[in-house]
């Protein structure tokens, strides 16, 4: 019978990552870990750099309203709602998929979450239920993927249509209002701890535990062996279905730990809610340094890239430029960020 591959064998599934071709040595083109490592360093200082610009430019074309403290902990609070979702979906573009579905997925868990029958039960029901529902549609995102086999563009595009049908279905088209005073509580002022709105810790949290995972454990490892070379994963001992299944739930959750800040930030729960989160959460995750085709993620980029798309809201916001505007800018973003990386592999950098 013919044997595994020999890195492999060497150095067992939670050992290594196979980027490639299982024989295959790293070339010097290639460059290992270590050259990543300097080339993310890079990026993470070029994104520090436009945030600093950008806040250059915000504190001089609107000085007193910009760098106004409430608006700076507004800008960080904003960030922190979809940042949650992108560290998600920074988990799943290293697996080499994609999830379309975040934003209805949190328009979902936020109106389940704030039904009259569910807010019976106080700051728990809301919170527990929030992150069921996350949980729920993930994995129904997962087992339709992993072990239906569809493509993951189809089966969220579908969760999409679905999620959202289903949240316009419960609200009537209405919205719903909080009226649990303790979930309310936490978007005051009174409840900043030195300063901070508590999402924003929340946010801080969750990204400390998203770095942690997908850099020091075995299960992040296993995310890019997946996302640079599944077959290879496989051959490795990898269970490639049951680890995609398991960045799908990871998704889902981070979506119902979402749309439970957003109903603490909004004081509602909307059908509309979570809307083009998926651009935002894939454009911050692409401009952050994570490969679209799976390999290679970073989840300080992604933090990056988030608050420069909420710095550039922000502004425009501020400036009052129209939204569609924004949307261009940002959709300029994504393709210059997307042919950055084309070049970047054709140079074998990656």
């Amino acid at each position: 019978m013919t044997q595994p591959v020999s890195s492999a064998q060497h150095n067992g599934p939670d050992k290594g990552v196979l980027t490639g071709p299982a024989t295959a040595p790293p070339s010097k083109k290639q460059g290992g870990p270590r050259a990543f490592g300097l080339r993310a360093d890079v990026r993470n200082l070029s994104l520090l750099g436009v945030l600093a610009v950008l806040i250059a430019v915000g504190g001089i074309t609107e000085p007193e309203a910009f760098l106004d403290t409430g608006n700076l902990q507004l800008i960080l609070t904003q960030a922190s709602v979809i940042g949650v979702v992108t560290v998600g979906m920074t988990f799943v573009i290293t697996s080499g998929g994609i999830d379309l579905s975040v934003g209805a997925m949190v328009a979902l868990a936020s109106v389940w979450a704030t039904t009259l029958a569910t807010q019976e039960y106080g700051f728990a029901g809301v919170l527990f239920t929030a992150v069921v529902v996350g949980l729920a549609a993930g994995l129904v995102n997962g087992l339709l993927i992993a072990y239906g086999g569809m493509v993951p563009f189809i089966a969220t595009l579908a969760m999409l249509a679905s999620a959202r049908g289903l949240a316009l279905q419960i609200t009537d088209g209405k919205t719903q209002i909080v009226t649990v005073q303790s979930v309310l509580d936490l978007g005051l002022p009174d409840s900043y701890i030195l300063g901070i709105p508590p999402l924003v810790l929340v946010f801080a949290a969750v990204t400390v535990v998203g770095w942690l995972i997908l850099n020091r454990t075995t299960f992040g490892r296993r995310t890019v062996a997946v996302g640079g070379n599944a077959e290879a994963a496989r051959l490795a001992g990898i269970d490639v279905r049951r680890q995609r299944l398991y960045l799908y739930l990871l998704s889902g959750l981070c979506c119902g730990i979402a749309a439970f800040m957003l109903i603490i930030l909004s004081g509602s729960g909307q059908n509309t809610n979570g809307n083009l989160y998926e651009l935002d959460a894939i454009a911050a995750a692409i401009i952050g340094g994570t490969l679209l085709s799976g390999g290679r993620g970073t989840i300080v980029g992604s933090v990056l890239g988030v608050l420069v798309f909420t710095t550039i809201t922000n502004i425009f916001a501020l400036n009052n430029l129209q939204s569609d505007v924004q949307q261009i800018a940002k959709g300029a973003i994504i393709v210059a960020a997307v042919l950055v990386q084309r070049r970047t592999l054709r140079n074998g950098e990656t």
